[in-house]
């Protein structure tokens, strides 16, 4: 209920500007709907299972519910490794944002999707395989086909390279490698103009957001990929079903808390970009009354030398004006 609350309401609030997105803010869109898919495709059918003690759903429905497991899950992990590219370039290298459009992130979105459907719908043509779960009421990708041939172990040690170890070690990567550049260029964003240093403020709010959800979705997902290798490699029977339990709800309870981790950071950066706009207005509004009372005091000076000067000679002014007379009779001959 919280994750489809919470990414729901991340929906509805995103359509309201979607004018206005960012692609960073783009990309957190598709993870909400990865996180909305795996608790409206999915949770219903373990709930009902959970209530009768077993799988109900059949072989179909257990195929379906592995693919649309993997399919979500997938997606919100190599969404967040585009995340962490973007947030690593846009960081690291300030030229990059330059170029950067909307229609960029819809390419990667595209791009997200081809990806994660070409990895999912091979176990539904032959290569590997959805099965049960231990426990009798999930389903999930048969790791227990890398004991029974060779076969399966390619297939597995794929799906772990492409899947999981690869794209965590990008989000890694990115994420090092972000920290460090803000340590060693934090005291020159302190004298960049005001505009600039607003910017560096967004930029770190977004970072700032993909960090923690990729640290929470890792955090969440570790320990079952951890139960799924062994259960591939090792000795499945040795990992009591009670146990096994544990690391699938924990991996199925990202999709809740992801929207209260982007709710709570984006309502901190927007009262501090109110009491930033605040500054500003003020600011501004002491620069103008500074500006017009300067200029009324030049103008006073001014009038003041015009009139003293017209006391010291009179003779002198009363000439000019009658000579300026003297050039229009002239000019209307």
């Amino acid at each position: 209920i919280l994750s489809t609350v919470g990414n729901g309401y991340v929906l509805y609030m995103s359509s309201r500007r979607k004018k206005k997105l960012r692609p960073a803010e783009i990309m957190t869109i598709n993870l909400a709907i990865c996180d909305l898919g795996i608790s409206v495709v999915g949770k219903p059918f373990t709930i009902i299972s959970c209530f009768r003690h077993r799988w109900v759903f059949g072989w179909i429905g257990c195929r379906w519910y592995g693919w649309a497991g993997f399919f979500f899950g997938c997606g919100s992990l190599i969404t967040m490794t585009v995340v962490s590219l973007d947030r690593y370039l846009k960081i690291c290298y300030l030229s990059y944002g330059v170029w950067l459009k909307r229609k960029h992130a819809y390419i990667c979105l595209a791009a997200i999707w081809a990806y994660v459907s070409f990895w999912t719908t091979m176990p539904l043509v032959g290569l590997g395989d959805y099965a049960p779960e231990p426990f009798g009421t999930s389903c999930t990708l048969d790791w227990w086909l890398a004991q029974a041939s060779a076969g399966g172990q390619i297939f597995i040690l794929h799906i772990l390279f492409f899947c999981l170890l690869l794209p965590t070690a990008m989000i890694v990567f990115s994420y090092v490698k972000i920290i460090a550049k803000v340590k060693s260029s934090s005291k020159e964003i302190a004298h960049f103009d005001s505009r600039i240093h607003s910017s560096h403020v967004l930029e770190m709010k977004l970072t700032k957001v993909a960090m923690l959800i990729c640290a929470g979705f890792l955090i969440a997902w570790i320990p079952y990929a951890v139960v799924s290798v062994w259960s591939a490699f090792g000795r499945p029977d040795s990992i009591p079903i009670q146990l096994s339990v544990v690391p699938t709800l924990l991996a199925k309870s990202a999709a809740m808390y992801n929207p209260i981790i982007y709710q709570v950071i984006d309502s901190r950066f927007a009262c501090c970009q109110n009491a930033g706009l605040k500054a500003t207005k003020k600011k501004s509004l002491e620069d103008f009354r500074l500006h017009t009372v300067t200029t009324v005091r030049k103008s006073s000076a001014v009038l003041e030398i015009h009139q003293e000067s017209k006391s010291r000679f009179p003779g002198s002014h009363a000439m000019a004006e009658e000579n300026q007379k003297k050039d229009d009779v002239h000019g209307k001959e």
